[in-house]
């Protein structure tokens, strides 16, 4: 399914994977602070701060998967089939809370917080909707991660209640619930990076007869839970200059761990689920570097290179198509 994490050099990055067996046809979409979002429940926003992120854009509106804002906050959303439930939207008179309907919850907290603090407070008084975007498109089971360069949580809307979550690894996955993907940590807790000691038994000659032998036990396998664990021992292990190519070119390695190659997760007959693409935001400074499945040169958009003060929504088709440099003939 997917995979979103946080890392931090001298700049704050948020990125995730998409994995699934067929793409939307998502793109770039620069939402520049003057773009009107016209919420189902919520209300006419006007004005609003800058965002950037991969999108699917049906009649013009944005369908963010995961984004930043100008400010340097970031969210994703990833599917949480089985246990997403959202509530049914009522009239204003029956709620004090603000309503917002799960596709707008993105635009929602990023058009309006500059932190996580800020986004808990504004969530304490919401209402998450299951008001469909279009009868073409239904409300998607999902749940967030929201981060800046202090905090991380993880927000999930369930059949008991809308839970907020700290998230101190600044990790998610899909299943299951964010505090059970957390627990299962525990299970490593000798995992290392280190060789490992012989504490089997004193008297029996014990060797580290290979390197990376620290890390045994640490899954490999496809599903969410194991991704979890490998993406963030992977990311609570690295080390990396600050500079932004060593910071960047780290970001993909570590989502790397988790990458799916087509063929090895099948969801149905002759279809199988892959990584379509890999993002990775510096939200210090509002730059989207993506790959894709068959192109692994990093391309980049920079928000700040858009005039941000206008209103019409900009768009950059993704680049899928890679292109081999040869060294040694041009061309060919």
């Amino acid at each position: 399914m997917c995979t979103v994490v946080t890392y931090r050099t001298k700049d704050f990055y948020i990125g995730r994977t998409l994995d699934y067996e067929f793409s939307y046809g998502e793109e770039i979409a620069v939402t520049p602070r003057n773009y009107g979002f016209q919420f189902r429940d919520a209300g006419t926003v006007k004005s609003h701060y800058a965002m950037i992120g991969m999108a699917f854009v049906s009649d013009d509106y944005p369908l963010y998967y995961d984004a930043v804002n100008e400010n340097g906050l970031g969210m994703a959303g990833l599917n949480f089939v089985g246990n997403a439930v959202y509530e049914d939207a009522v009239s204003a008179k029956e709620t004090d809370a603000v309503q917002v309907a799960q596709f707008e919850f993105i635009p929602w907290i990023l058009g309006q917080c500059a932190s996580v603090a800020e986004a808990k407070r504004k969530i304490a008084n919401m209402r998450l909707t299951k008001t469909p975007f279009s009868d073409q498109l239904p409300a998607a089971q999902l749940h967030w991660m929201i981060a800046d360069q202090e905090e991380c949580i993880v927000v999930e809307s369930m059949q008991d209640e809308l839970h907020v979550y700290d998230n101190p690894v600044g990790v998610l996955t899909n299943n299951p619930p964010f505090p059970m993907q957390l627990f299962a940590l525990n299970n490593y807790a000798g995992a290392s990076r280190k060789q490992p000691a012989n504490l089997f038994a004193e008297n029996l000659q014990l060797d580290a007869y290979s390197r990376g032998m620290g890390a045994l036990g640490i899954p490999g396998d496809l599903s969410s839970q194991s991704r979890f664990v490998k993406v963030a021992f992977t990311k609570l292990s690295s080390i990396s200059g600050e500079s932004e190519n060593e910071s960047v070119s780290q970001f993909f390695h570590i989502l790397g761990s988790v990458e799916q190659q087509r063929g090895c997760c099948e969801v149905a007959d002759g279809k199988y689920e892959f990584t379509i693409y890999t993002s990775c935001c510096n939200a210090t400074k509002g730059i989207y570097y993506y790959t894709t499945y068959d192109n692994h040169q990093i391309t980049a958009v920079d928000m700040h290179r858009e005039n941000l003060d206008s209103n019409q929504l900009i768009r950059y088709p993704i680049i899928n198509e890679g292109e081999i440099r040869w060294q040694n003939g041009g061309v060919r």
